[in-house]
């Protein structure tokens, strides 16, 4: 929907962030009570807040390319990012 690729660090079971966030930043009114997932954005510096809706397979295997890729993962096996353990 967006044209940009990236790779998913997180996801919330449904929308958890502000009524004012909804209304200014999402404004195709994706649902609220589906999951939404935290990705970071090729070729950018930010991460961002997506509604399940509006993503997609990306079929390419071209890696990301963000400086906090190696924050969150340990490499690429077969196409997919291996996520790093996290510590409570």
């Amino acid at each position: 929907m967006f044209d940009y690729r990236g790779v998913v660090v997180d996801v919330d079971p449904v929308f958890n962030s502000t009524e004012e966030w909804y209304e200014n930043v999402a404004l195709s009114r994706p649902p609220k009570d589906k999951p939404w997932y935290y990705v970071l954005v090729d070729g950018a510096t930010h991460q961002t807040y997506v509604a399940e809706k509006n993503l997609e397979d990306d079929k390419s295997a071209k890696p990301i390319d963000h400086p906090l890729v190696g924050e969150f993962f340990n490499g690429v096996e077969g196409g997919i990012y291996v996520m790093k353990q996290r510590s409570n």
